[in-house]
């Protein structure tokens, strides 16, 4: 198998852009980034607005006692007799 990377136009880097990102690959790295200022901008362009609604959404994690409820409730469950 050929790479072809460094011959892929924008659309096509585009259209593997969402699989890149999903799998945690090193999208900056790609090859057609580094040979191409246009993608390079967009992926930065994109890097920004993800890092702006992170802040509109911070991750909240959970209490201790949620995860205490949840244990419980997984117990108390394991506890009890097949319904079938």
């Amino acid at each position: 198998m050929t790479d072809n990377r460094h011959s892929m136009t924008c659309d096509e880097f585009h259209q593997q852009l969402p699989e890149l990102i999903g799998s945690g690959a090193d999208a900056p790295a790609h090859p057609h980034v580094q040979n191409c200022e246009l993608c390079r901008d967009f992926l930065a362009e994109l890097e920004a607005i993800a890092a702006a609604a992170r802040e509109l959404f911070p991750v909240e994690e959970p209490s201790d006692r949620v995860w205490e409820q949840i244990q419980s409730a997984i117990q108390e469950e394991e506890g009890k007799p097949s319904a079938t």
